[in-house]
């Protein structure tokens, strides 16, 4: 299709931000380049201006959905929460972070939010951090996603039950951080 016959142009922002809505509409499982072309009116070739590969996507996304935590400033335990959340803000938010750090692709927004908020020197401990909150909150969200399709045996042990404690246990017990009080939890 011709530059003339195309009124519609679309630029790297609008790719990334029409691939982040379909994300949370139908999940990283079902986000394809084509999908994505469609919902732009392009062919997928189209978006190979943008991006050189879907991974190259996917890193943007994991990037955009970081970019929600704050840089500095907050104690340890309000910085792993804000990385949850910011996880969490977006349906397989988890997953797609998790896929993508595992591949190196994309920024460290999120270890150097750790970083900052251990301290000096703190490096390997905000990698395994960070590798608890990718986890902790892949299960959660897969959880969640099975229970919202009625997918989830009745048997009555849940991996996510206490889930805010089991994290604040957690992220404490890496941090080196005194267990926090139940009413510090959020």
């Amino acid at each position: 299709m011709s530059p003339d016959h195309n009124p519609v142009r679309h630029d790297r922002d609008g790719v990334a931000r029409t691939a982040l809505a379909l994300l949370d509409e139908v999940g990283l499982a079902d986000l394809s380049m084509r999908r994505i072309a469609a919902r732009l009116e392009v062919q997928p070739s189209a978006l190979y201006w943008h991006f050189d590969s879907k991974q190259e996507l996917l890193a943007e996304l994991a990037d955009r959905i970081t970019a929600r935590i704050p840089a500095g400033g907050a104690d340890v335990l309000t910085t792993a929460r804000s990385i949850r959340d910011a996880l969490f803000a977006y349906r397989d938010g988890a997953e797609l972070v998790l896929s993508t750090y595992a591949l190196r692709l994309g920024s460290s927004h999120a270890q150097a939010a750790l970083e900052h908020a251990l301290g000096p020197d703190s490096g390997d401990r905000a990698a395994a951090l960070l590798h608890f909150i990718l986890g902790h909150s892949t299960l959660a969200q897969q959880r969640m996603h099975a229970e919202s399709h009625g997918a989830t045996a009745g048997d009555g042990d849940d991996p996510t039950a206490g889930l805010a404690e089991v994290f604040d246990l957690g992220v404490s017990a890496i941090a080196g951080l005194s267990a926090p009080r139940p009413r510090d939890r959020a």
